[in-house]
């Protein structure tokens, strides 16, 4: 949450959102909230985010403080900062590595790590608490929530530009960008698979049910640009990671409790 409020701040002020952005409406940019009062909302959120991680610190030791700093710092300099990285082809990267690689595998070493006799407070990374098998699945969720930017960023690739935002979109054109939205839904079908042929039960492949919700999001930025078709693209590209994650969760969790 802090990280939609910090962007929807930051793209205000630095005047990426303008009138002829087809988005939705932008609660700094359309005048809705003073441009002060979502800066507090995104210092508050962060600050909760830091207070309820408190416990989890105390559970992982500093690779949770390494994976809560980075995170919120990633959150803010997305598009804030001397150097938002968001405006120079770099949003696409740090959402697949942080609302996927680490999200997964954060929430994986936290849980694990509870369960070996590291102590509270440990330095380092105990052995067993970062599995080739997390980052495989924080791999399909990156590339789902990556989706979700590329749908985005297509749709504002030209008032991007106009605006000089720089965005991985603007820098590779339409049909590399469609390209891209593909070749990462590939990627989130083919990591279960890749689980299925590592040993796991046939349950885990269950998210490949959602191959045909796919197909429709995808039909749209193959051959579109405008916000009318776009948005529920991107809603639908929401769906169908929100979907796809709670099977490929029952998926592996099913065998082990049946």
């Amino acid at each position: 949450m802090g990280r939609i409020f910090a962007n929807d701040y930051y793209d205000a002020v630095n005047g990426a959102d303008t009138d002829d952005r087809e988005g939705f409406t932008r609660v700094t940019a359309g005048g809705l909230i003073e441009p002060a009062q979502v800066r507090r909302a995104t210092v508050l959120t962060f600050g909760l985010a830091v207070l309820v991680g408190t416990y989890l610190v105390f559970v992982g030791g500093a690779p949770t403080v390494v994976i809560g700093v980075s995170s919120i710092a990633a959150g803010v300099l997305y598009t804030g900062g001397p150097y938002p990285y968001g405006y120079y082809g770099l949003g696409d990267l740090f959402v697949f590595v942080f609302f996927g690689l680490v999200a997964v595998t954060g929430t994986y070493y936290v849980q694990a790590v509870s369960t070996v006799a590291a102590g509270p407070l440990p330095l380092g990374v105990p052995a067993g608490t970062v599995t080739v098998d997390g980052v495989l699945a924080g791999g399909a969720v990156g590339a789902l929530a990556t989706g979700i930017l590329v749908v985005n960023n297509i749709r504002d690739r030209e008032t991007d530009s106009e605006a000089g935002k720089r965005t991985l979109a603007v820098l590779l054109g339409y049909r590399l960008s469609r390209l891209e939205y593909v070749g990462l839904l590939a990627l989130a079908y083919v990591v279960p698979l890749v689980f299925w042929a590592r040993g796991y039960g046939l349950p885990v492949l269950a998210p490949l049910i959602t191959v045909p919700l796919a197909t429709l999001p995808a039909r749209t930025v193959l051959s579109r640009t405008d916000g009318d078709a776009l948005n529920p693209a991107l809603e639908r590209t929401g769906q169908l990671l929100a979907l796809y994650a709670v099977l490929f969760a029952l998926g592996l969790t099913v065998p082990g409790v049946v």
